[in-house]
């Protein structure tokens, strides 16, 4: 498996933070401010209107402007701007109509969106997140990383990037991952710590298992990081969801970087009943960001 190539610093020019209104959603603000001001981002907040059943739908968003529901939407926008944690932040709003899964993409490809950022409630359980299962529609969608805000999630006023908790599973594609949790470690000067969930393997087998572990992972890391830092590698013996909520709460971890999968089908999804992505970000008690792959 080929080493990572040179990190690269990240650029994020613009940071999409979807809202509901809800205080969910405004949970999400803290920590996009955060790291709009590391990185000199615009904030975009949007929102979209969910199609309504009973009615017919509106062919072109725009003939819909001048209905209530509209004008509701584009006042509570510009209110939201008022919040405390965008003052002196470039920001400015999106409105919308349609099912978040559409538009969140639409809006990220027209506005070259590098980040989303939003809240989550959780209080369906499980995969039941924000706009129902808006936030899963979202970092499963998305063709840029998502940073997801759980229910769960602690000291949003004061956060900063000093641990990173990246999980890793061997069997895909680690580089986009791995690279993006590097970048950002290396911006903040955070440590770093690498987790390999291997579950259902006996005891006697855990010793060579481990050993190899560590060194596909070991060598997965480009030299160059570890002028900046000592990358630390983990491997837990429980399934993934309950390994990575474990070890980040455990280590006191600020983020949580992890791939999730175009399909629900694929890899570490099919070691549980529920996607491992949902259930992490159900239960961390810090964000969750998720690079598509």
């Amino acid at each position: 498996m080929p080493t990572v190539p040179q990190v690269a610093r990240l650029s994020l020019k613009k940071i999409l933070v979807p809202t509901d209104f809800s205080t969910a959603s405004r949970a999400a603000l803290p920590f996009a401010r955060a790291l709009a001001q590391v990185y000199g981002s615009t904030i975009l907040v949007a929102h979209s209107i969910a199609p309504q059943v009973q009615r017919p739908e509106v062919a072109d968003r725009f003939l819909g402007e001048n209905d209530q529901a509209w004008h509701d939407a584009r006042h509570q926008l510009d209110e939201f701007l008022h919040d405390r944690q965008l003052t002196a932040l470039p920001c400015t709003t999106l409105l919308d109509r349609g099912d978040v899964a559409e538009v969140i993409p639409a809006i990220i490809h027209e506005h070259e969106v590098d980040l989303v950022v939003v809240g989550t409630h959780g209080r369906h359980g499980v995969g039941k997140l924000i706009l129902g299962s808006a936030a899963e529609k979202i970092y499963r969608t998305a063709t840029c990383p998502v940073l997801t805000v759980g229910p769960k999630v602690q000291h949003a006023d004061h956060w900063q990037l000093r641990r990173i908790l990246c999980p890793l599973d061997l069997a895909e594609d680690p580089e986009p991952v791995l690279h993006y949790a590097l970048s950002l470690a290396e911006e903040n000067q955070a440590e770093f710590i690498v987790l390999q969930a291997v579950p259902l393997v006996p005891w006697q087998h855990r010793p060579s298992v481990e050993q190899r572990c560590w060194r596909a992972i070991d060598g997965l890391i480009p030299e160059h990081a570890k002028d900046w830092c000592t990358p630390q590698i983990v491997v837990r013996w429980e399934h993934p969801a309950e390994a990575i909520v474990r070890e980040a709460q455990e280590r006191e971890a600020d983020l949580i970087v992890m791939s999730v999968h175009k399909s629900r089908a694929a890899s570490w999804s099919s070691h549980l009943p529920w996607p491992v992505a949902s259930e992490v970000v159900s239960r961390a008690v810090c964000p969750v960001l998720t690079v598509r792959v």
